[in-house]
């Protein structure tokens, strides 16, 4: 079943059309019915192909956003094999928003951590939207250690709008479970990469983004609080939000641009949810490539490279 967002409405029109042409055709229409579909079809894949070449950093948001699009279980069932999930931060309990274990990853010995935000009402609820409360994050920690003891690569898939700001996540310490999973990132002495694939939203995100190289998705967003929530702090108006999104820089393009992130991997045309399949190929391939890339270089020389990686940004800005 598709699923249209607001500014596709040019798009849905034409795939009705379309639709409504098969069924005819279905019920014993005339052959040349054929032929008319597929210059509507091809009309609407060019139609698409415009419209998602100059997306404005709001409607990017929205892309990244979509409910279709896949998520961290479905890059984990497209690319690692035999992955064995790791439960609990062994001081307080389990948090289902951040899922990590280890896995193989085209023929290679990985750890993984990720947000999975859900993809139904119960899933969506038990994964608490992909916002992780502390013992998540201290759960993420736990896997990079075991990590960095055993030699892995760690990869860290990144989908979420923030670290989960709930009073007893407070209470239990957010703030200091991810400074201690960003600290923990920068300390590996393994190659660690992020794929930013929806949302990349805040500390909840840097707590397991900070790595030696960061990719995003095409129409993923990476930003230091929601659009909403930051039209709400700078103009007091939540309405604004589509300003906000546009003066904060938070698409992959202009990331890359001002050295946040190290590379963009494209999409299928129209965003990742209309061709799953092929949005997680791609993902797998840009990070073999990197992970080979870091491959070789020592535990030193990785994290330097991480340390001048993130210290440049700030002498860049």
């Amino acid at each position: 079943m598709r699923s249209y967002l607001d500014f596709e409405k040019s798009v849905a029109e034409i795939d009705a059309k379309a639709d409504e042409l098969s069924a005819i055709l279905a019920a014993g229409g005339s052959p040349a019915i054929a032929d008319e579909i597929k210059r509507i079809e091809a009309r609407a894949k060019a139609a698409l192909k415009e419209l998602y070449g100059s997306l404005t950093p709001w409607q990017k948001a929205m892309v990244a956003r979509h409910p279709m699009r896949p998520h961290f279980k479905d890059y984990i069932s497209g690319l690692v094999e035999d992955f064995s999930p790791l439960a609990g931060d062994r001081s307080f309990g389990e948090d289902e928003a951040i899922v990590a274990g280890i896995g193989r990853f085209r023929g290679i010995s990985v750890a993984v951590i990720g947000q999975e935000k859900g993809s139904d009402t119960d899933s969506r609820i038990r994964h608490n939207f992909g916002m992780a409360m502390p013992e998540g994050y201290r759960k993420a920690v736990r896997i990079m250690e075991m990590a960095d003891r055993f030699s892995l690569p760690v990869l860290s898939i990144v989908d979420t709008a923030g670290a989960y700001p709930g009073i007893g996540a407070e209470e239990r310490g957010q703030a200091e479970a991810i400074a201690r999973s960003t600290e923990a990132c920068l300390a590996l002495g393994v190659p660690n990469i992020a794929v930013v694939i929806g949302e990349g939203g805040s500390g909840g995100a840097v707590a397991i983004a900070s790595t030696n190289s960061v990719l995003m998705l095409e129409h993923s967003i990476y930003t230091v609080a929601s659009p909403e929530a930051s039209a709400s702090i700078l103009w007091h108006d939540s309405s604004k939000a589509q300003e906000a999104a546009t003066t904060m820089k938070i698409t992959a393009q202009d990331l890359l641009k001002f050295g946040i992130i190290d590379g963009i991997i494209a999409e299928p045309v129209g965003g990742a949810h209309r061709d799953c399949e092929a949005a997680i190929a791609s993902v797998g391939d840009s990070v073999e490539k990197t992970l080979r890339s870091l491959t070789g270089l020592s535990a030193t020389q990785l994290r330097d490279k991480r340390a001048e990686k993130f210290l440049g940004i700030g002498r860049k800005l």
